[in-house]
């Protein structure tokens, strides 16, 4: 279980320095193709690795970066603690943040879920990864 749980933080880290690198197609590589990608804050779900990779292109953001802080695995989910920092394109107003993601994979490891959590829901991100006591 040890290896699998490395190989999954190693296949999310990948994912990460992808996206932040502005690799938008390498960072959903490890998507299924019905992925479901579900954005903080009550904003509607996507599904489909398409719509997920046109989330990723920056729109109002001039610069983004998404740092994983801490994962913990259970199963086929992982809780991730991440530090997003982000410039407005407009306003230039930067935001910086912990928030928290829940992946779930298939047993080909590929990421089938993706729910993200404000900064405040860490109980409920823990709760939908399985990880609550």
């Amino acid at each position: 279980m040890a290896d699998r749980a490395q190989e999954i933080i190693e296949s999310l880290r990948r994912t990460y320095a992808a996206f932040n690198r502005g690799d938008f197609d390498a960072a959903i590589e490890a998507a299924d193709p019905e992925i479901e990608f579900i954005p903080p804050g009550g904003q509607s779900s996507l599904r489909g690795a398409d719509a997920l990779r046109a989330w990723m292109e920056p729109d109002a953001f001039q610069e983004q970066r998404v740092e994983p802080r801490e994962f913990r695995v259970k199963g086929s989910k992982v809780l991730v603690r991440q530090h997003t920092s982000a410039r407005g394109a407009g306003s230039g107003i930067e935001l910086d943040f912990d928030n928290w993601v829940v992946w779930t994979l298939d047993e080909d490891g590929l990421v089938t879920r993706m729910e993200n959590f404000l900064p405040h829901q860490e109980g409920e991100a823990s709760a939908a990864a399985g990880l609550s006591e």
